[in-house]
């Protein structure tokens, strides 16, 4: 009789999980999915209640025989891909493809890879969870149906290759009216005034202005706060109130998955992605010496807060030998989950809490290092006493005008001695800065050193970095945790939104495709739309409702929309977008069209017109025509006649064209030379915020360097291609040739060496 076999879905936990059960049990690996539905069409048969069309994934055959290898003639088949739903799907496929006469499957799930907890969860195992495997299997079906029936529509209307998706488009609709309520921001003047006292006794301190009769001020501009500051010239400064209180500070909860991909993202500049693949390999397992593999963390998908009772007492007992009694409650901190928060998983914790950074600083690389030691301080903080914080505020009566003081002192720092959030960190500092105030009683005089006005403009609402995007989407319910990171992944690789100093910015194909998707599929594309097919998605896991109701409901909508917008929607390749600009030739109106090079302007009568030309948006989203310049001479040699090759402008866009015309027709465009042509991979160096283009050497010799060279040098000689690296998360890979190895794509980071063959 063959040993039980234990499916997992990475091929990284074989090894953990063979060092825990020993001889006793096989152990193979799914290598994520391995049934899918067919790549080439839409594999719903959507008049027989939406069944799916499973098929094998392409490739997936030699992982398909070795399953079916390991598990022999083995009656016990334990099914143990990641904690949910996706891995639920994962299981119930290999149940299909392993399905033999007499052979049992169990569900085993491993939401911490340590010895104890494995042989816990091998001895008590569930049975496969179909509401879960139905919550999977509905997101699939709904994302398919939108993926594969809008994205064509968006070919024939605007160009090939473009995607729409039920929540990718949701997000990008997310940061356009973001980008459009930044462009229709009219910016406001106003005035502050700052008052600067002392008492008898130093140190001097200063207050703001915030009230005239008992009403909340606002100074609109320099006349209104020079009449003011004349009046205050006049008046006595009188302590009017002076509250002292002691404010307690709770610690935050551990992680959950958002969370901690925004702090991450803040703290340590990681992406989302990386965040995950870093935190995936954390609870895999890392080697701590031969035949030695561990997992760190707990699984890293999840929006729970809930912790076990047995890691929160081992965390109090390692704060009392670390910081002693005082830092310790009496008894563990607990955290109430949201109201929508699935509670399958516990929160992201380390598997235990003597595991300390310090204890595997040697096996860890310095991002692992970085992101466990975030995981470790967040929860032992969860657990310590509260941070209690001085504050004084002081309430300063000048005739009619009141001015207020304050500030604040940590009197036991608490959790805040091991740990702060960006935020709190952000105010500790606005803390420390500030001056002390000096000992002031109620009735006191204060002495007016001077008055201090200053002139403030209104800001407008900031662009979505990676961590409010992700915020955004969690408090709109948009997207699950799991989901964050490739939601922001795709609508980067997509071009549908660009990068300004870790800030996005739609791009001009994102207003594009985001306007033609929102006029013509309101509703399917609607921020509270989806967020409520996310909580159905949640109700169909928990059993509360059936999911052939939710597709049904979601698609009768959706194919009346789809039948609309298949005559209706604007093609963008023969009538084009209006806008209110004349054309120059004909004095009829220019519309925004897409063409194989990109998106310009045409007049709206072509063909009998046929003025184009490329365009801007300034900061406000009016759309400036390029006029066209004069040619100008390039440094590139015409490789057919050996002439000079001159820089000119076409409707669609820069271009070679050899000076040797009529004679010689050669033209090439400027991605194909030495012209500055941008790779769109972003610079990365820390801080830099620059991208990566195409430069010449003194010698001829093509290299890439910083676009904000000569701040940053930063430069390689092989070509940049904007793709993360799967192994260590790098942001790009470079494009190498060699005679031996032919064409491939290699890792610049130091001591990683992946490679792969393009």
């Amino acid at each position: 009789m063959t040993k039980p076999l234990v499916v997992v879905e990475s091929p990284t936990k074989v090894r953990t999980i063979k060092k825990y059960l020993g001889k006793s049990y096989n152990v193979a690996a799914t290598v994520g999915h391995i049934k899918d539905l067919p790549p080439k069409e839409i594999g719903i048969n959507i008049e027989e209640g939406f069944k799916p069309k499973y098929t094998n994934i392409p490739g997936k055959q030699k992982v398909i025989r070795s399953l079916k290898q390991a598990a022999g003639d083995s009656n016990d088949i334990y099914l143990a891909p990641d904690p949910d739903r996706e891995g639920e799907a994962i299981a119930w496929h290999t149940a299909e493809i392993l399905k033999k006469k007499g052979r049992r499957f169990h569900r085993v799930l491993f939401h911490e890879l340590t010895k104890n907890a494995t042989h816990k969860a091998i001895a008590a195992p569930e049975e496969l969870n179909r509401d879960k495997y139905e919550a999977q299997q509905a997101r699939r079906i709904l994302d398919r149906l939108v993926g594969y029936q809008v994205s064509p529509l968006l070919w024939r209307k605007v160009k090939g290759g473009l995607s729409a998706g039920r929540v990718q488009s949701v997000a990008v609709r997310i940061i356009c009216e973001r980008e459009r309520a930044i462009q229709a921001f009219e910016s406001e003047e106003y005035w502050s005034i700052t008052a600067h006292l002392e008492n008898n006794a130093p140190p001097p301190f200063t207050a703001k202005l915030v009230k005239k009769k008992g009403e909340k001020i606002k100074i609109p501009d320099e006349k209104a706060s020079s009449s003011i500051v004349k009046e205050l010239s006049k008046e006595k400064f009188t302590v009017e109130k002076v509250q002292k209180k002691t404010t307690k500070r709770n610690p935050l909860p551990p992680f959950i998955t958002s969370k901690l991909q925004q702090e991450a993202i803040r703290k340590l500049r990681f992406s989302a992605k990386k965040t995950m693949t870093i935190a995936q390999k954390l609870y895999e397992g890392i080697d701590f010496g031969p035949g030695e593999p561990e997992g760190l963390i707990t699984y890293m998908r999840t929006d729970s807060t809930r912790i076990a009772k047995e890691s929160a007492f081992e965390a109090l007992k390692l704060i009392r030998e670390r910081f002693g009694e005082k830092y310790a409650p009496d008894k563990p901190r607990f955290f109430k989950n949201r109201k929508k928060a699935q509670d399958a998983h516990e929160a992201i914790r380390p598997t235990s809490v003597f595991n300390t950074p310090e204890k595997v600083t040697p096996y860890l690389s310095e991002d692992q290092l970085a992101l466990y030691r975030l995981i470790w301080e967040r929860f032992v903080a969860s657990q310590m006493e509260q941070a209690l914080i001085n504050q004084t505020s002081v309430s300063i009566k000048a005739g009619a005008y009141l001015f207020t003081a304050s500030g604040s002192t940590v009197k036991f720092p608490g959790f805040m001695a091991l740990y702060m959030s960006v935020d709190e960190e952000i105010e500790s500092k606005s803390r420390q800065t500030k001056d002390d105030l000096p000992k002031l009683d109620e009735g006191m005089v204060l002495k007016l050193n001077k008055l201090e006005p200053k002139q403030h403009f209104t800001l407008p609402p900031p662009r979505f970095s990676e961590a409010s995007l992700v915020k955004e989407l969690e408090e709109n319910g948009i997207g699950r945790p799991s989901t964050y990171s490739a939601i922001l992944s795709t609508i980067k690789e997509k071009g549908y939104v660009d990068t300004v100093k870790r800030y996005f910015k739609p791009s001009e194909l994102g207003f594009i495709v985001n306007d033609l998707l929102v006029e013509s599929f309101p509703e399917v594309f609607d921020v509270e739309f989806t967020a409520k097919m996310e909580d159905d998605l949640d109700r169909v896991e928990a059993s509360e409702v059936n999911s052939l109701e939710i597709l049904s409901r979601f698609y009768d909508s959706f194919k009346n929309a789809l039948e609309t917008a298949s005559k209706d929607m604007l093609s963008l390749k023969a009538v084009g977008m209006p806008t209110d600009l004349v054309c120059p030739k004909c004095n009829s109106k220019l519309t925004i069209r897409v063409g194989k090079n990109g998106h310009f302007l045409g007049c709206s009568k072509y063909p009998e017109c046929t003025y184009t030309r490329n365009y801007t948006r300034d900061e406000k989203g009016v759309i400036h025509p390029v006029e066209l310049s004069s040619d100008e001479t390039s440094d590139r040699i015409c490789e057919k006649c050996g002439k000079p090759m001159l820089i000119k402008q076409g409707k669609y866009g820069t271009f070679y064209a050899c000076s040797g015309y009529p004679d010689c027709k050669n033209t090439q465009s400027v991605s194909s030379g030495n012209g500055g042509q941008a790779t769109g991979v972003t610079c990365p160096e820390k801080d830099c915020g620059g991208t990566l283009v195409e430069r010449k050497s003194k010698r001829g010799k093509i290299f890439y360097g910083c676009s904000n060279f000569p701040d940053c040098t930063f430069a390689v000689w092989d070509k940049p291609v904007a793709k993360e690296c799967p192994k260590c998360s790098a942001g790009f890979l470079l494009e190498k040739t060699t005679k031996k190895q032919g064409t491939f794509l290699s890792c610049h980071t130091k001591g990683c060496g992946y490679k792969q063959k393009t």
